[in-house]
């Protein structure tokens, strides 16, 4: 050991059983240990035995009760040697006189070398450090020791001194705590000083120094948990002029109004921020220990314009609970302890143009027991106030890359659509896979597998195949941006089949059992979309058609000696395909950049051409007028530099000094 204290543990049944320490000198002749027994007791010479009952186990604490500070002169209760304890120790278990068992502890201690001395209890008072230092020497921070390097501490004796003296603290933390700084008039002198420095230099006295900054106040503030918080508005009126897409959503608390969301790396987390604009749905994982209640629903919501509402909540109790709780764990407790907790929670935000009118929230109830794994799902989504359909949000004029594809069957009453690709599940099949939204601006490929016996029928095979992948658009119309109305057919595309290949072939020639062709296994959706412009910096997208074809193979079972009574698998697939227009070909390369390759700032770090890049019209990172603004400043601050570097300055000055 080499610290003052260690512990062990005696592993079994510790009723009784003596414990004894003793100190086992060793034999210089010989190098044995003193023969130990079982007479011994809890404490021997500076050590002392502590032992903590446990169930079948038992904790051995060893600790050493003498000072280990360094003796001054006159001291007596210190270590004379900076390698103040070595001593060999033996810990005892004995029951009725027999040893259970013995531990050997080497203590080697090591003296404190940072504190020598003791510390007066009465507080410091601590000066104003606006008019000056806090100390003369600020490496000085032990009390009665010398600290290392610091050539201005009075405890560091000269010969302590020498063992550092070429490498002291330098500056202000050295002690040189009144130095002259570089903006005094009297620092002329130093070597480079530019032309234009008595212009510009200060003169004062070393008492108003700048390194007073360096100690200012020195008050000391409680730490604060950080929250989602914003700058308080100081101006009284409204806070916002209404939400743009994006925005965290803000409380009457100026504080931020939190759901609990997914994060990028899957996690839930409890106290993110709703955006303004931007839906989602997830499922969190909880259990009874692990529970934490949300956000309270009787926060007040800023509508965006300073105004205040207040939620609309229902409750509702779930008595179904096989689709929460996901999994139970076997308790062996006869009691098990259970907990009214939120199942579920959906919000509704009722909006008019840029605000929010209204925000409606339904939670669900349930009871959920120790051992049980709770899947909670959160649902946030906006809706238009104009809209007299749920289904219609209120989207941005174009699509943004990310966001769900709108889709209408506009031959139905009810209008809402949907254009869907697959989701396997399990071991694939169609049976069992589920539908996931085509996403704008992803191309993606997904599939199933359908099975086939070797007597299908291939007329009601190629039905079968077209059904399920027909299954996918229950859609006549897509919308050309994320804000189309269902109530205007100019917002909507119709969509463009291409009907696949009807054979009246049934079976190939030869009526072979097993084989199938013209099989449109293959659906290909084709959504042309283009830059329409942008709406605060943001490129909006619209959809300008979308074409839906199929692709056609031909099937053959698959089977190996024996083909009776076997099943085969036919797998159909659905691609997604997003094309921009107009297409962008290459700008083709002029004479000059060819030649000049020096001047291309596509292979120069340095584009000289784009050197007044933020002076022009096509610079869109701020106000045109701050941009010129700012450029007139630089030009006048340039040119009065270049002035006054200029030698006939220097002597103007001089002589009017005179």
């Amino acid at each position: 050991m080499s610290g003052p204290r260690v512990n062990s543990f005696f592993l079994g049944n510790s009723s009784g059983v003596n414990f004894s320490i003793i100190v086992s000198p060793i034999d210089e002749e010989t190098g044995k240990l003193q023969v130990a027994n079982c007479s011994g007791s809890k404490r021997a010479a500076d050590w002392n035995l502590n032992v903590t009952p446990g169930m079948n186990t038992a904790k051995v604490t060893i600790s050493l009760t003498r000072n280990l500070q360094l003796c001054l002169p006159n001291a007596t209760d210190c270590c004379t040697t900076p390698l103040c304890v070595v001593e060999t120790l033996q810990v005892l278990a004995c029951r009725n006189s027999v040893m259970l068992a013995h531990l050997l502890v080497q203590a080697e201690i090591y003296a404190n070398s940072s504190f020598t001395g003791n510390v007066s209890e009465n507080a410091t008072i601590i000066p104003n450090q606006v008019f000056q230092p806090l100390g003369s020497c600020p490496c000085d921070l032990t009390a009665g020791a010398c600290d290392v390097r610091c050539c201005c501490d009075p405890e560091c004796t000269p010969d302590l001194k020498q063992l550092f003296n070429e490498s002291c603290f330098t500056g202000v933390f050295g002690g040189d705590v009144n130095p002259p700084f570089d903006q005094l008039c009297s620092s002329q002198s130093m070597e480079y000083t530019p032309d234009w420095f008595p212009f510009l230099c200060v003169q004062s006295s070393l008492n108003n120094t700048p390194f007073l900054g360096y100690f200012y106040h020195g008050s000391t503030s409680t730490p604060k948990v950080p929250s989602f918080k914003i700058p308080l508005q100081t101006s009284p009126g409204k806070l916002f002029t209404g939400y743009r897409q994006g925005d965290p959503i803000m409380t009457e608390e100026n504080e931020y109004f939190t759901v609990p969301q997914r994060s990028v790396a899957g996690q839930c987390v409890g106290n993110a921020p709703v955006a303004y604009l931007q839906n989602f749905d997830v499922k969190c994982l909880t259990n009874l220990a692990s529970y934490k209640e949300g956000l309270p629903h009787d926060v007040r919501i800023n509508s965006g314009t300073g105004d205040f509402i207040q939620q609309s909540v229902m409750y509702r109790t779930i008595t179904d609970t096989g689709k929460f709780i996901t999994e139970s764990e076997s308790l062996h407790t006869a009691e098990v302890q259970c907990r009214n907790v939120t199942f579920a929670e959906h919000y509704t935000f009722i909006l008019k143009d840029k605000d929010i009118e209204d925000i409606n929230v339904t939670v669900f109830l349930g009871s959920l027991c120790d051992g049980e794994i709770l899947t909670q799902r959160f649902t946030v989504r906006f809706l238009s106030l104009k809209s007299t359909n749920a289904a219609e949000l209120l989207g941005n004029p174009g699509y943004q890359v990310g966001k769900p594809v709108r889709a209408a069957n506009m031959n139905a009453s009810d209008t809402f659509g949907s254009l869907n690709i697959w989701q396997p599940a399990g071991r694939g099949l169609c049976t069992s896979a589920t539908y996931t939204p085509v996403i704008f601006g992803l191309d993606s490929l997904s599939g199933c597998i359908l099975e086939v016996g070797i007597n299908e029928d291939c007329s009601l095979l190629r039905e079968n195949v077209t059904e399920k992948l027909n299954s996918l658009i229950q859609a006549t119309h897509i919308g050309k941006r994320d804000n189309s109305s269902y109530s205007d057919l100019n917002d909507w595309v119709e969509i463009i089949r291409l009907d696949p290949f009807n054979s009246d072939t049934n079976v190939s020639t030869g009526s072979l059992k097993g084989i199938c062709p013209d099989i449109p296994a293959n659906l290909n959706i084709r959504i042309i979309f283009a830059d329409v412009g942008a709406v605060q910096g943001i490129p909006q997208q619209e959809i300008l058609a979308v074409q839906i074809s199929y692709s056609t193979v031909i099937w053959q079972f698959q089977c190996g000696l024996i083909c009776e009574n076997s099943i085969s698998f036919l797998p159909i697939t659905t691609s997604v395909q997003f094309i921009k227009v107009p297409a962008q070909p290459p700008i083709s390369m002029t004479r000059f950049q060819i030649n000049y390759t020096e001047f291309d700032c596509n292979r120069n770090d340095v584009c000289w051409p784009q050197l007044f890049y933020p002076f022009t019209r096509f610079y869109t990172g701020e106000p045109y007028s701050q941009c010129l603004a700012k450029g007139l400043s630089l030009a006048f601050l340039v040119l009065l530099a270049a002035i006054m570097s200029n030698p006939w300055f220097s002597k103007l000055w001089n002589s009017s000094l005179v």
